[in-house]
């Protein structure tokens, strides 16, 4: 049994614990962010980690429509804290709810391009589960291996345009079942898989 293998769900919380959830990646040094959160599901399946993510449906007037990216969105008045948010808009994306979900830590807060400032809460969630996806928001939903994730060599660093916003840089992985996870989420996996190797 490699490293990723063996990772159980007590030294996953005990690792993401040494960040204790603090500080920002701020590439872009924004000041002026929208609060949100997204829910970063780890499941074992075929005896080895894994992370689910949603392909969201393209829709012209949201800037990360057609992504790939984790299932979340803004903070709402309602939401004790960023772990509320992140349920709850898992629970309306992919229809897995809070009482199903093992938190296991917090990564530090990514913003975004775009103006949001983004909590990812890394959360065990049961597999197989019968999942239901939000129509007209989510298109499907898939898991790649926490070991391939890790692997350097399955992604690259480079620049690219986004219309409105100019050039930035970003992680993007090689496709994986034809779905390429880049931007913020590659951003989140980065941090996730540097913090897990401690």
């Amino acid at each position: 049994m490699d490293f990723w293998e063996s990772l159980t769900p007590e030294e996953i919380s005990r690792r993401l614990a040494a960040l204790s959830g603090e500080g920002e990646i701020n590439p872009y040094g924004l000041e002026e962010k929208r609060d949100a959160a997204v829910l970063v599901p780890m499941l074992r399946a075929e005896g080895e980690w894994r992370l689910l993510f949603i392909h969201r449906t393209a829709n012209q007037h949201d800037p990360h429509s057609g992504q790939v990216s984790f299932p979340g969105g803004s903070r709402e008045n309602g939401d004790r804290d960023h772990i509320a948010t992140a349920c709850r808009e898992a629970e309306e994306e992919i229809g897995v709810p809070a009482k199903a979900v093992q938190v296991l830590g917090v990564l530090p807060r990514h913003c975004t391009v775009t103006g949001y400032c983004i909590t990812p809460v890394v959360g065990k969630i049961p597999w197989p589960y019968p999942l239901r996806l939000s129509e007209g928001e989510v298109v499907r939903a898939f898991t790649v291996p926490l070991r391939w994730l890790a692997a350097t060599e399955n992604r690259t660093l480079r620049e690219y345009e986004i219309p409105h916003y100019g050039r930035v840089r970003s992680w993007f992985y090689r496709p994986y079942e034809g779905e390429v996870i880049w931007g913020a989420t590659a951003r989140m996996v980065d941090t996730l898989v540097r913090a897990l190797r401690g």
